[in-house]
């Protein structure tokens, strides 16, 4: 069974190949802010963080699933945000940004949601069954950072591409102090969801096994 990931996360692609699958890479080019956008207007109301990740993993496997064609595999979308007092924080995209979330999240714990949304695309014409969950994991920080190493860390540009502005599979797990949850949610792919949904659309986990040498 092939798994097409509807993403180029570099993390999300990581813990895959760990996990023993070799996924296809397709991008799925969805607008994000005018999804979210969309959804609460129609809505009338701001969406939660819950209702964002879901959203948009639905979005961006469903954007790859048109664009398939005569293949068989179960297509992935994922989407990830960070949580503190009550705000919703995406990639921070810019040094100044990531700066302040920084400041404003060190010595403190905020709760990281990740959304999947699994979809069987079959190429026999026959109606393909969907699935999706969230899954969420809280982050504590460390409070001894110094804003030296925030600097440090910001200048290599890691932050400015994740959700939250830090990462626990690179430079950034030495100023994580404690995770409560499923560690795997934080990185942006919770495996442990992914293998439930798996399971719902009939499949067994080990069934996307693909990577002989990793196993």
């Amino acid at each position: 069974m092939q798994l097409y990931l509807a993403s180029i996360s570099p993390a999300r692609l990581t813990l895959l190949r760990s996990s023993g699958i070799e996924p296809v890479i397709v991008p799925s080019h969805v607008d994000e802010d005018a999804a979210v956008a969309a959804a609460e207007s129609a809505a009338g109301i701001a969406l939660g963080p819950e209702d964002t990740v879901a959203l948009l993993a639905r979005a961006k496997a469903e954007s790859v699933w048109r664009d398939l064609d005569g293949t068989n595999g179960l297509i992935l979308g994922g989407d990830s945000v960070f949580v503190l007092d009550g705000m919703i924080y995406g990639k921070p995209h810019t040094p100044e940004a990531a700066l302040e979330r920084w400041r404003l999240q060190r010595g403190r714990t905020g709760r990281l949601y990740s959304g999947h949304w699994l979809i069987d695309h079959r190429s026999d014409g026959s109606a393909p069954g969907a699935v999706g969950a969230v899954a969420s994991a809280d982050v504590t920080f460390a409070s001894d950072i110094t804003d030296e190493e925030i600097s440090a860390y910001i200048a290599t540009g890691e932050p400015l591409k994740v959700a939250g502005a830090f990462t626990i599979d690179s430079l950034g797990a030495p100023f994580i102090e404690r995770i409560s949850g499923d560690p795997s949610t934080v990185v942006g792919l919770s495996l442990p969801t992914l293998r439930s949904l798996v399971r719902q659309l009939g499949y067994d986990w080990t069934s996307l096994w693909n990577r002989s040498g990793d196993l």
